[in-house]
């Protein structure tokens, strides 16, 4: 079974008292896409956190701020690690191999930067990336070990409240 190894976060940013995380809705794969009927319904949106492959030779910790910047066009910095998530998922696409995941998440404090203004070459992987109500994300998420990551931000904000202290005076 083949490995991978991947990091994201969950990006929180406090305005007028409330708690916002970075989502992104990923663009999928058109090429594997079916052609839809003109009377088909599409898709649903999936929202997601920005998450990507660690490269060689970096940190799961660099992928993550990496990552994140890559996908939502804002920095951010690391706060803690919320947790690893694992999981085992078939390919579908090229062999249709079995592949066991492990995703390290860490929580981030936004820095700068606007969301949704990423390169035109990351438009393959994010069609858009949005800010979402963190107290919402574990609901919206559309992925488990994503929700949980969301509610533990959650749970960490709701136990540090000392990080909104100066987040109001941020742009995006």
């Amino acid at each position: 079974m083949l490995r991978e190894i991947s990091a994201g976060g969950v990006v929180i940013r406090n305005r007028n008292g409330a708690w916002w995380t970075a989502a992104i809705e990923p663009a999928g794969d058109t090429r594997c896409a079916p052609k839809l009927l003109p009377s088909a319904k599409p898709k649903k949106k999936v929202l997601a956190l920005p998450k990507g492959l660690v490269d060689t030779g970096e940190k799961a910790l660099e992928t993550a701020v990496r990552e994140v910047f890559e996908e939502t066009g804002v920095t951010a910095e690391v706060v803690a690690k919320l947790a690893d998530i694992k999981y085992v998922y078939t390919r579908a696409w090229d062999d249709g191999q079995r592949v066991f995941k492990i995703v390290s998440f860490y929580l981030m404090r936004y820095v700068s930067g606007r969301i949704n203004v990423i390169p035109p070459e990351m438009r393959i992987e994010v069609a858009r990336a949005r800010w979402i109500r963190l107290e919402e994300a574990p609901k919206l998420l559309a992925y488990k070990g994503e929700k949980e990551m969301a509610q533990r931000a959650v749970e960490y904000v709701r136990a540090h409240g000392e990080l909104a202290r100066g987040e109001e005076n941020r742009s995006a």
